[in-house]
């Protein structure tokens, strides 16, 4: 024990060199919310060797999802000190993720310590989770009135997916988003204008899921931050038009050998049986989130506005590519799970911009390796426009639709006892409560929708 400790201080120290030595003057342990939003103190670059022991302390009750009472006692944050972050906009200033503590153990209700846990379940059975988020972001402007309007007068397409004009219209936001995700080392290979107008998406390289994690919550910081230095607002709210696309966040998922670090997923399509290019062990993840989606919904989609998006068309002048059923397939995009080309992996799409990416994950894991543990077959891949057919020829199908609400996904959420089994019954609660919560205030709101369809009709 005195080694590990000796080690540990010496690298705590040689850190804290390395970050002088590059000009850092202050240090974040950036933990997040029961929503994904990171907190945390900022402490100075003399004081690292405290900072790194958990010297931070927090009052849980100010934060939502955290599980305390005025009368508790403190959190506090442990910087993870493997995944150290300088902000590529002010160099003095390093972000590190951090963990909740409460008493020098690992704090229950804490959704990055809780995929933690799922992912050392899963390293008992020799495998990690790696994965990819698609990085949607819709870059607006808001009214002095408290609207959302595109910034550009004339970006009036109604399909403007890829569209160069309109990506080079946010060049200068697009290309300091784009820098900063190289300066920090994650290889952006590709970014785009979505389909909705002034909707974007980059994407960088998988990393074990963890570090993606992460990485996502960081991403939505800075593209934040980029977007307020042009006057611009960068809205992660998953559908803020009600007549274009929504904003996806979808979880590209895999599993790897710990010792080789080969793709366990991966297969030649003509040594899969239904020719996706997954191993069975693949076909067995997929059965286990299929299970549990429904619940999972809940917290790939956690929001009122998520179910503006999870529609077959809405008000749209097409389909809007959402996944509203509980089925899987290759790259038909009308399910909630596909195989893309090549396989070896799994695309869920219902997982959208305003996710917790760690509780996200946790449950996408756990409800994975489930499959695994209990062979779940998933069925045979759907490959008709699923958005098409009705209600018979859906139940022929045995393909059942995702929650509609919040609510039903709530409900779903807290009716599946796969969910305490992972979560524990206190993040569990916290969730349901903080969620139940947000439906009834939603619904005690008077929209303006309802003032003009009712203030004069009667």
């Amino acid at each position: 024990m005195e080694t590990k400790a000796l080690s540990l201080d010496h690298k705590i120290q040689s850190i804290q060199e390395k970050l002088k030595s590059q000009g850092v003057k202050y240090c974040v342990g950036a933990y997040v919310d029961l929503h994904g939003v990171p907190k945390g103190k900022v402490v100075p670059i003399d004081h690292f060797e405290h900072f790194a022991h958990g010297s931070e302390l927090y009052t849980g009750y100010a934060l939502d999802g955290l599980g305390q009472s005025p009368n508790d006692d403190e959190i506090s944050s442990v910087p993870d000190l493997d995944r150290v972050m300088i902000l590529p906009w002010n160099r003095e200033v390093a972000w590190l993720p951090a963990d909740n503590e409460f008493k020098g153990k690992p704090y229950e209700i804490s959704t990055r310590v809780a995929l933690k846990k799922v992912l050392r379940r899963a390293a008992e059975l020799g495998v990690g989770l790696n994965l990819g988020i698609e990085c949607e972001v819709f870059v607006v402007r808001l009214t002095e009135e408290g609207k959302l309007e595109i910034p550009n007068h004339d970006d009036d397409l109604t399909k403007s997916c890829y569209d160069i004009k309109r990506f080079m219209d946010r060049y200068t936001w697009l290309d300091k988003v784009a820098t900063a995700i190289n300066q920090l080392g994650w290889d952006l290979y590709s970014f785009d204008h979505e389909d909705a107008n002034s909707q974007f998406e980059f994407d960088f390289k998988y990393a074990d899921a963890l570090t993606m994690c992460d990485r996502y919550v960081f991403f939505r910081y800075l593209a934040k931050h980029y977007a307020a230095e042009e006057n611009l607002l960068a809205t992660f709210m998953p559908k803020p038009f009600a007549d274009k696309t929504g904003s996806g966040a979808h979880f590209n998922m895999s599993l790897y050998d710990l010792e080789t670090a080969r793709n366990v997923f991966a297969c030649p399509p003509e040594e899969d049986s239904r020719g996706l290019g997954i191993t069975e062990l693949g076909y067995h993840f997929i059965g286990g989130i299929l299970k549990h989606g429904p619940a999972l919904c809940a917290a790939w989609a956690p929001t009122v506005n998520s179910y503006k998006r999870l529609v077959r068309r809405g008000l749209m002048p097409y389909y809007s590519w959402a996944p509203v059923f509980n089925s899987y397939g290759r790259n038909n995009r009308t399910n909630s799970l596909r195989v893309p080309m090549g396989g070896g992996r799994v695309e869920s799409r219902n997982a959208d911009s305003s996710c917790n990416p760690y509780l996200a994950a946790t449950l996408a894991l756990a409800a994975g390796l489930e499959g695994i543990r209990e062979k779940i077959d998933p069925g045979e891949p759907q490959e008709e426009n699923l958005y098409e057919l009705n209600v018979m020829e859906l139940a022929a199908r045995r393909i059942c639709e995702l929650p509609r609400t919040l609510n039903e996904a709530i409900e779903a959420f807290a009716a599946d006892p796969f969910i305490e089994q992972v979560l524990g019954p206190e993040l569990r609660q916290e969730f349901v409560t903080y969620k139940t919560e947000e439906w009834r205030d939603y619904h005690q709101q008077i929209s303006q929708w309802e003032v003009d369809k009712y203030a004069r009709l009667f």
